[in-house]
């Protein structure tokens, strides 16, 4: 399985909400967070669950840049992705990487499109996942052969 951008194609400007949020994920793969950003709402909800609520495209942004630092990246690894109308589901693993350290976990989402941006964007994961993935992680960079693996296939689990 290929990271999210190798699926889609740059000159996509389709408002379908599915391709919106394709192409999402496939900028912040890549890094361009201006590209992402440019996807969202001004007014637009971020919500990972049991964390507060981020409010407006500004705040949204800000995050975003925070993975286009020297170091540190995003990859989303898409397993499935469906729509019913504006509401798009989506089951992938996220990355987060910080120079040698990488955390990988599976995401449920809801993202809302409207008008060909974002509206709302809701992020679920498991806290246990989350720690397994930290310490698979850090035990990864120390002993490289403990680094979690890229998924290669959709039923692949993060980190395994």
């Amino acid at each position: 399985m290929n990271k999210t951008s190798a699926n889609l194609t740059s000159n996509d400007t389709s408002t379908d909400p599915v391709g919106v949020v394709e192409r999402f994920f496939a900028a912040m793969t890549d890094g361009d967070a201006a590209t992402a950003a440019a996807l969202l709402a001004d007014d637009i909800l971020y919500v990972n669950v049991g964390l507060p609520p981020v409010r407006g495209r500004r705040d949204v942004e800000k995050i975003l840049q925070m993975l286009n630092k020297p170091g540190r990246g995003f990859e989303a690894f898409m397993h499935a992705i469906s729509a019913d109308g504006p509401v798009v589901l989506t089951e992938r693993t996220d990355v987060l990487i910080s120079g040698r350290f990488r955390l990988q976990l599976w995401v449920w989402g809801r993202l809302e499109v409207h008008n060909g941006k974002i509206t709302l964007w809701r992020d679920s994961f498991d806290y246990l996942d989350i720690a397994r993935g930290t310490v698979r992680g850090v035990l990864g960079t120390v002993l490289p052969s403990f680094a979690p693996r890229t998924p290669t296939r959709t039923e692949t689990p993060p980190g395994r």
